[in-house]
Order: C-alpha cells, then structure tokens, then sequence
C-alpha cells in the first residue's frame, strides 16, 4: 500500500468517561480507505505517560504520529523538569502542536480525546484539528459514530460511576455506534487510567459484563 492511501485510513468513533476514581478510554478497532475496510484490527488509543492516553479519530497516520510525537515529548518534559506533567499540561503542550500544524495548512486530520490523572484528579480534554482545547468534566465522543456514542453516554451516565460501570458504558457506546455506523466496527478496546496506571480494560469484563 503506498504511503498516500495509508495516510487517507480513517479511524472513526472513540470515547472517555469520567469515572469516581479513574478515566475509561474507548474505542473501535476498523480503519477505512473510502468504502474499503482497510484494517480490522487498528489500535486508536495510545499511552502518552503512565497516567495518560490519548484517543484518536479520522487519519490512522496522523493520529499515530501525534501519538508517538507526544509520548516522546513527555519523556522531554521529565527530563527537563524532574517532575511527570498533569494532564492540563499533556493536552496543552498537544494542543500548541496541533495548532502550529494547522497554520502552515499541512493539518493532522484528527480529533482527540485525552485522559488522565490531573493534580490528584481525574479528567478529559477533547481537542480538535485547529488545536482548540476543551476540558470536559463527565463524557466526550469523537468521530463519525460519535452522534450515536453521545445518545448512550448521555442516557447512561451518571456521577461518581465505578470504574467497572465506565467500563461497561465505554463498551456500550462504542458498540452502538458499530450498530449503525458504517465507518466504525471489529470490536471495542478499553483502556482504564487509575491509581495503578495505564492498563488495559479485561477481555471479560468488556465482552461479557458489558452486554
């Protein structure tokens, strides 16, 4: 496949949630070329530090890149201040980036979600294309699904949720969107950021007690 129609692979609905003592990280597993299933098995949530991910959706090779661009950016920031950045400042440093890119008209053809732990609590930012920022407090989606994502976040949550019921919902918003969204499909992967870190959601409890 040329690099031209690996950078048009789009990767479509992602989700967080904001849970009592975590962030839930969601996301589906198909990436596009027009009408074609290009890959079934694509990963769109990324690990920026220990207590970060980030989400992507719309280009597989932008958001990729950005991924990796952020994760060694945070390194730097360690290195430099001797101190792990807090998410505000992992969003804002994504953002800036984001933001010069799209001034010179070479865009990243992406939408973002990242979450973590910040200053003892846990959060959201939605960033877009252009490098806006939003911090949000409960839920966000992305992507072409994301209408279909909102719909059940926004029937389902509720504050103060345990991490196994963010889990549950991730999973049910995804998978509503795979329903009816052609864009989006193979599956759902779940990431969990808590006390004990970055960790990936168990196979069971998304497949089984998500239903």
């Amino acid at each position: 496949m040329t690099d031209v129609q690996e950078g048009h692979k789009k990767g479509t609905t992602t989700c967080g949630i904001v849970c009592k003592d975590s962030v839930v990280l969601a996301a589906d597993k198909r990436a596009t070329l027009g009408f074609l299933i290009a890959n079934k098995d694509v990963d769109k949530i990324f690990e920026v530090t220990s207590n970060i991910g980030i989400t992507f959706a719309g280009s597989a090779a932008d958001g990729q890149a950005l991924a990796k661009l952020m994760k060694a950016e945070m390194k730097l920031y360690h290195l430099n201040t001797g101190v792990d950045p807090s998410l505000t400042v992992a969003a804002s440093l994504t953002a800036n980036v984001v933001l010069e890119r799209a001034k010179s008209f070479i865009p990243y053809y992406v939408q973002l979600i990242m979450g973590g732990k910040d200053n003892g609590e846990y959060s959201l930012y939605s960033l877009d294309m252009g490098g806006s920022i939003i911090k949000e407090t409960k839920f966000t989606a992305t992507g072409s699904g994301s209408p279909m994502a909102f719909g059940v976040l926004e029937d389902n949550f509720k504050e103060n949720m345990t991490t196994e019921e963010g889990v549950k919902l991730a999973y049910k918003a995804i998978n509503s969107a795979i329903k009816r969204d052609i864009f989006t499909g193979e599956g759902v992967n779940v990431i969990v950021i808590d006390k004990n870190g970055y960790r990936k959601a168990n196979p069971e409890q998304v497949t089984t007690k998500s239903r």
